[in-house]
């Protein structure tokens, strides 16, 4: 036991020199869902505490989404290499999409951000979701709170674009935005309203040579959207904006970062920042708290007895699911 916790000492202390190594190792430590990894990854929290993640220099969290085909990965690249430009480090969390099947993910992004990959001062580490609820991988959060330590000043964090990633990653991030493609007017009605209710920003990509009229008649359009919907009481005047911008040609990219900063700003000085930097880490004391239960309870030898029969008859149809889970606390509780 002391040689692991010489083990973690010695990798906090790496992480928070801001080596890359210990960073990826740190990584792969959060990521494992062996028991003993668990212990140590907690440890390794306790010991970075909120490091990089509060105060006036605190790292800026930036989600990002959008649907498969509008060109986040290109974005993303173009957009962090304008921020390392500027003498910024930046983390990019790419969440992949895992198969149900075998667990296993495309972790493609490192080779689509290439130029991104190879930047001294950026650091991109794709994350099978392992079928997580919303493609969000489990242990997002805990690694956004690694690379803060490690002194990164912004992490973007890409989801897969499906289900409730959305809603999931808004929850652990600062500003949320989200990537559209240049389309006409039936586009608007096939986008979430639900999306468009927790973007921050919308993004209008691919605003370039025959695309750039198309992309501004969106931008009006998306615009006459949101005045239709309530203002947020955490919004200054004049957000949500829809802004255009090209990765190819890299234009628009200074005015994203230039709002995304006008907004951040803005909800540190008026005490939004911190007000809802609390009420995430409420939000997945909630979730952690339920991902603990459910384990603590399958791995429970009588519920994993009992649970083969209680599964094939609710696929039977005789027994509903509610009265299934009823018995299984049952078991839990009382051996019965």
């Amino acid at each position: 036991m002391d040689s692991d916790l010489k083990q973690i000492n010695t990798l906090a202390e790496g992480l928070m020199a801001g080596e890359r190594r210990a960073l990826a190792r740190a990584i792969t430590l959060i990521e494992s869902t062996r028991a003993d990894h668990r212990r140590q990854s907690a440890e390794l929290l306790r010991q970075i505490g909120d490091r990089g993640a509060s105060g006036v220099d605190a790292a800026l969290r930036i989600g990002l989404s959008g649907t498969p085909g509008v060109g986040k990965s290109t974005f993303i690249e173009a957009f962090g290499m304008y921020l390392v430009d500027q003498g910024l480090k930046v983390a990019v969390l790419a969440v992949d999409p895992s198969s149900a099947l075998s667990g296993g993910s495309i972790l493609g992004d490192k080779t689509r951000m290439e130029r991104l990959a190879r930047h001294p001062r950026a650091f991109i580490r794709p994350s099978p979701s392992r079928s997580e609820l919303g493609g969000v991988a489990r242990r997002t959060r805990e690694t956004v709170r690694l690379v803060e330590a490690a002194g990164f000043d912004v992490v973007l964090v890409e989801t897969v674009g499906v289900g409730q990633s959305e809603t999931m990653v808004a929850e652990m991030t600062d500003i949320f935005t989200l990537l559209i493609a240049p389309a006409g007017g039936d586009e608007l009605q096939g986008v979430k309203r639900g999306i468009m209710e927790i973007a921050d920003l919308i993004v209008v990509n691919k605003a370039d040579g025959e695309l750039l009229p198309v992309a501004r008649a969106t931008q009006s359009d998306y615009a006459g959207a949101l005045k239709l919907m309530r203002r947020r009481e955490f919004d200054p005047e004049g957000f949500p904006k829809v802004l255009t911008a090209s990765a190819i040609a890299g234009t628009g990219l200074e005015e994203v970062w230039a709002a995304v900063r006008e907004l951040a700003d803005w909800r540190r000085a008026e005490g939004w920042h911190d007000k809802r930097r609390g009420e995430q880490a409420r939000l997945w004391l909630g979730r952690a708290l339920e991902h603990a239960a459910v384990e603590m309870v399958t791995k429970d030898a009588r519920v994993a007895a009992a649970l083969p029969g209680l599964q094939s008859a609710v696929d039977a149809g005789e027994l509903a699911p509610d009265a299934a889970v009823d018995k299984l606390l049952s078991v839990f509780r009382n051996g019965s």
